[in-house]
C-alpha cells in the first residue's frame, strides 16, 4: 500500500482510500464534477473527478473506494485527478490503515496524564478529577482514542490525549515560575479544557461534529461534565467550581474565537497561552509534514495569516 504522504507530483495512483467527503459541484462552464477528500492514516488529499462517466461507480461519503488517477500540484498541495472509482471490496483493505493516529504511544500518554491527578493537593479537586477520568467508564475510554479536532490540529486517533497532555505539561512547567498561580486549579483546568470534545466529535472513522457538538460546542459540553462531576464530591466549594469553569469558558482567549469570557485569572491566562501555543505549533508541524514540494516555504496559510518556512535541519 502506498500512503498519501508518499504520493508525488506526476505519479499514477491506483489505491484504496476512505472517502471523507463528497460534493457535486459545477465548473465555471456549468459542467458537473465531483470534489472529494480522501483519507488514510497519514492524512488527507483533495481529489477531483472531472468526467462523470461509466468508469465512476456509485459510492458515498465514508465508503472505502478504489481510485485510479494522477497526482498534480495545485496551490502548493498534492491533488488527484481521478479517472476511475469503485467501492472497495471486503478484504481489499484494512480499516486501521485509514484512521489517522498519533505517532506516540497512547497508553503511555494516558498514564502520564492521569498521573497528574496524584500531584493535586486539594482533596476536592483530586476526588473531582478521579470522578471524571477514572470512575467514568465512557470518558476514561474516549479520552484515550478521541481526536482533538475534525481537521485543524491533532485531528487523529489519540490526538485528544496528546494535546491534553502537552497543554498540561506546559502548564506544569509554567506554574512555579510565576507568583499567585494556584497549580491545582491550573493543572485541573488543563486536563479538562477540551474534555467536551469527546461528545462534540463522533468516533472514527467519521470524526465529524455530532448534533450535540453543532448545537452546544465543546466548551458548553465541558461545563456540563464539570457540573455533573462536582455533584458527586460532597462539599465541593462553589468558588472553586466557578474558578475552574472560568478557565474552561475562557481558554480560547478571545470572544471572537468562541470564548464567552476573556481570561480573568492568572490560571485562565496561562491555560489559554499554553493551549494556543500547542495548537499553533502542531498546525505548523502538520503543514511541514504534509508538504511535498521542494521549496523552502509551504505557502500562505489562511488560518495562520502568514507563509511558513520549512526547517533546514
Amino acid at each position: 500500500m502506498r500512503y498519501i504522504n508518499e504520493i508525488r507530483e506526476g505519479e499514477n495512483v491506483i489505491e484504496h482510500f476512505l472517502c471523507k467527503s463528497k460534493q457535486t459541484l459545477k465548473s465555471r462552464a456549468g459542467k458537473s464534477y465531483l470534489s472529494l477528500k480522501l483519507q488514510d492514516k497519514t492524512g488527507t488529499v483533495d481529489a477531483k473527478v472531472w468526467e462523470l462517466n461509466n468508469d465512476i461507480k456509485a459510492f458515498e461519503e465514508n465508503d472505502f473506494i478504489k481510485i485510479d488517477g494522477t497526482a498534480i500540484v495545485y496551490q502548493n498541495d498534492i491533488q488527484l485527478n481521478v479517472k476511475r472509482i469503485r467501492r472497495s471490496l471486503e478484504g481489499e483493505y484494512d480499516p486501521m490503515d485509514y484512521i489517522p493516529s498519533t505517532e506516540k504511544n497512547i497508553d503511555s500518554m494516558t498514564e502520564e496524564l492521569l498521573g497528574y491527578i496524584n500531584t493535586i493537593k486539594n482533596p476536592y479537586l483530586k476526588k473531582f478529577l478521579e470522578e471524571i477520568f477514572i470512575k467514568d467508564s465512557v470518558i476514561s475510554k474516549k479520552i484515550k482514542y478521541h481526536s482533538a479536532a475534525k481537521s485543524v490540529h491533532h485531528g487523529y486517533m489519540g490526538g485528544l490525549v496528546e494535546h491534553t497532555l502537552s497543554v498540561t505539561q506546559i502548564c506544569d512547567f509554567l506554574a512555579p515560575r510565576y507568583k499567585y498561580v494556584d497549580r491545582d486549579i491550573l493543572i485541573a483546568s488543563a486536563m479538562l479544557h477540551d474534555i467536551g470534545k469527546i461528545y462534540e466529535l463522533s468516533d472514527f472513522p467519521e470524526n465529524d461534529y455530532t448534533d450535540e457538538g453543532q448545537l452546544l460546542g465543546h466548551i458548553v459540553i465541558g461545563i456540563d461534565i464539570i457540573s455533573e462531576a462536582v455533584k458527586k464530591v460532597e462539599g465541593f466549594p462553589k468558588k472553586l467550581e466557578s474558578l475552574l469553569k472560568h478557565c474552561l469558558i475562557s481558554h480560547h482567549g478571545e470572544l471572537e474565537y468562541g470564548s464567552p469570557q476573556l481570561p480573568k485569572t492568572i490560571e485562565a491566562f496561562i491555560l489559554h497561552c499554553a493551549d494556543n501555543m500547542d495548537a499553533k505549533v502542531k498546525v505548523i508541524e502538520e503543514l511541514i509534514d504534509s508538504d511535498s514540494t521542494s521549496g523552502s516555504w509551504v505557502g500562505y496559510q489562511k488560518m495562520l495569516q502568514r507563509n511558513i518556512r520549512k526547517s533546514d535541519y
